[in-house]
This record gives C-alpha cells, sequence and structure tokens, in this order.
C-alpha cells in the first residue's frame, strides 16, 4: 500500500517520516557525495536507494542521482533515459525540480536535440520568475541562452543574457563552509544524533547549490562575452570576462575556468595583446586534455580560432582537426561550422582537395530529427 501511495511503511503506521534516517538519510550522503566530486560512493549509495527503495517517490529521487552521474560521466543519452523514468515513476514536470531540469535540458542539448533543451528550460524559467527566485532565475536564464546559442537562435540569446547578467548574483563561493558543515553532520551521526546531523547536511547542501548558481552567474559573463567578440566588440567582452571570471575561480572546475579564459585569449588577440593571448591559450590547453569530448572539442576548436587569428595556421590546423574528431560523435552546429573554418584554411593555403574533403564531410553532416535548424 505504500508503494502505491509513495509513502513509506513509517508513514502509513504513524502519520509521520521519520527523521532523515535509513533511505532518507542515504539519499542525502548520495547527494552531498555527488557535490563533492566522490562519484563512486554517490553512485554506490543511489543504486542502493533504488533497488531496496520503499516509495515511488524515493527511488525517483534516486534515479534522478544516478542521472545526474551519468551526465557528469558524459552518458547523455543514459541520463535522459534515467532522468525521465525519475520524472514518469513521480508523475511530476520536470520545470517543478529544478536541479533534474538542469541536467536533463543538457543532456538533450549535448546530444544535439535543442527542442526539448529549449522547452524545458523555457518553462522552468517561466515557473522561477513567476515565484520570484533570483537564482533559479540566473541558473534558468544562462541554460536557456546557451541552448538558444546551440540552436542558432542568436538575437534571443543575447537579449535574454544582457538581463541575466544584470541580475546575477556575486557570492562569495560557500564551499569551505559547506565541507565543514558536512564534516560536522557525519561527527553527529556517529554519534546518534540524527537531527543534528541531517540539520547540518541540509545547511552543507544548500551552500553546494549556492556555489552552482554562483558559477552560473559566471557563465552568464562567459557567454555575453562570447557574444560581444563575435560582434566584434573586445573592450565590452573584456570588461564581462574581468567580472565574470573570480565567480567561476571560486567554484568552477579546471574545465570551467579554461574554457572562460578562452574567451579571454580571444579578446585580447582583437586588442592587439597578442604575446598575452598565446600564453593564456597555451596554458589553457592543459586542461582540455580530459574533458568529456563534447567539452574538449568546442575547446580545442576555440583554441584553433586563436592560433588562426594570431596567423600561426600549421597550429590552427592541427586544433581544428582534433577539434572535429572530438565533435564528430555528436553532428552538430559546432561541429558544421568548424568544418567550415578547416576548410577555409587548407583553400587559403592553396589545398584545394583537402578543402574538399572537409566540405564533403560537412555535407554527410544531417541536421538530427527535431533539432531546430541553425539560423543563416
Amino acid at each position: 500500500m505504500g508503494r502505491r501511495l509513495g509513502v513509506s511503511e513509517d508513514f502509513l503506521a504513524t502519520g509521520l517520516e521519520r527523521e532523515a534516517g535509513g533511505e532518507d538519510r542515504k539519499l542525502l550522503d548520495a547527494e552531498v557525495s555527488l557535490r563533492l566530486g566522490d562519484i563512486e560512493a554517490a553512485d554506490r549509495l543511489y543504486n542502493e536507494v533504488s533497488d531496496g527503495a520503499q516509495t515511488t517517490a524515493i527511488r525517483s529521487r534516486a534515479l534522478a542521482g544516478l542521472g545526474q552521474i551519468a551526465h557528469d560521466r558524459g552518458e547523455p543519452r543514459k541520463a535522459i533515459e534515467l532522468l525521465e523514468e525519475a520524472l514518469r515513476i513521480a508523475n511530476l514536470e520536470a520545470a517543478s525540480q529544478p536541479a533534474l531540469a538542469d541536467t536533463l535540458g543538457r543532456s538533450h542539448a549535448m546530444v544535439g536535440d535543442y527542442s526539448p533543451a529549449i522547452r524545458i528550460f523555457r518553462q522552468a524559467l517561466r515557473e522561477a520568475e513567476e515565484r520570484g527566485d533570483s537564482i533559479e532565475t540566473v541558473r534558468f536564464g544562462v541554460l536557456l541562452a546557451n541552448a538558444y546559442i546551440d540552436a542558432g537562435e542568436f538575437s534571443e540569446a543575447e537579449e535574454l543574457l544582457q538581463k541575466t547578467v544584470e541580475h546575477a548574483p556575486h557570492a562569495a563561493d560557500p564551499l569551505f563552509r559547506a565541507r565543514i558543515y558536512w564534516s560536522q553532520s557525519r561527527l553527529h551521526a556517529l554519534r546518534g544524533n540524527a537531527s543534528t546531523a541531517a540539520g547540518c547536511a541540509r545547511k552543507a547542501l544548500a551552500l553546494l547549490e549556492l556555489t552552482e548558481h554562483t558559477q552560473y552567474a559566471a557563465r552568464a559573463h562567459q557567454l555575453l562575452a562570447h557574444v560581444e567578440l563575435d560582434r566584434g566588440n573586445p573592450a565590452e567582452a573584456l570588461d564581462l570576462i574581468d567580472r565574470g571570471l573570480p565567480l567561476i575561480e571560486a567554484g568552477g572546475s579546471k574545465l570551467e575556468i579554461a574554457l572562460f579564459q578562452l574567451e579571454r585569449a580571444r579578446a585580447l588577440v582583437q586588442v592587439n595583446r597578442r604575446d598575452e593571448a598565446r600564453q593564456l591559450a597555451s596554458e589553457s590547453t592543459r586542461a582540455l586534455a580530459d574533458a568529456a569530448s563534447n567539452d574538449a572539442g568546442r575547446g580545442l576548436a576555440l583554441l584553433g580560432e586563436i592560433y588562426e587569428l594570431l596567423g600561426d595556421t600549421g597550429q590552427a590546423r592541427t586544433f581544428y582537426e582534433e577539434a572535429a574528431e572530438k565533435l564528430e560523435a555528436d553532428s552538430d552546429r559546432y561541429l558544421l561550422e568548424l568544418y567550415g573554418k578547416l576548410a577555409a584554411l587548407h583553400e587559403a593555403e592553396g589545398r584545394a582537395d583537402e578543402a574538399l574533403a572537409v566540405l564533403k564531410k560537412a555535407m554527410a553532416v544531417q541536421v538530427p530529427a527535431g533539432r531546430i535548424p541553425a539560423a543563416s
């Protein structure tokens, strides 16, 4: 009966849920482990909860956690399957679960399926605005703008980013305090103080979520800087990067910081600070080595563009070719754009046959079903 109603045996017997014990406590452990980067521990805990869940609500949360892990491991199709199952069994809409909507939408975008990504982010943004949640408004403003960019809807992206940056929170990194709270939680749990342990763990989780939102504020600056560079406004782009860089450095990954620095290198080239740009590009290259293929491919393509602007066509060609190898697994606008740059480089250097071969590859890339075509 509890499984059918989506409640636990304790609730049926007493009308109350136990305080952060059993499955609830294990889920809390899994969620914090995931945010602190202990993927293996989180994976084990989520699977244990999913396999023995007493309620559909608990199993839904465990599946959502496993979906997040799949996304973080670069398995977006598996993530989509797990997250959609989590929503189905709990009879929920993605927009009502911000963290899940974030991951599900980004997973769709990673496989080039932009229509559902845009739909999810747009609905989540609308709900955040309706309830006056400024932090979630920033999160989904950035995500929706990014999806617009991937789909080639640049004017919509620019307008949304401008509004988002104006309202982005400039929070300090709370990761250190989160670790302290989490240590206290573990200590209280070992002493049998379940209620106190749960309170500390929830504080840690809230601070970790704030860390994530700080990164979204940084990404808003990065995306708008990218737009300004494409418009030929490097001074404005550098200002945005300088404002956003401390936010991403406070809690972002090495890859996120590297991608931010690559945008700075692009801007430095455009204001004729080429030596600084070359050094920054070189330093950022190392951080791309272990990235997921999609992120590494886009980073390498950006490196190729930087070196082409610097006049080092040999190095640019090398990075473009490496980027193509990474991106060929997911045919999307970035791959088509990359093929165009690589073909133009071959043609400019008198390699007509190589240019034609690359253009044939571009012609063979098919637009996935349901994708919003890129703007011409």
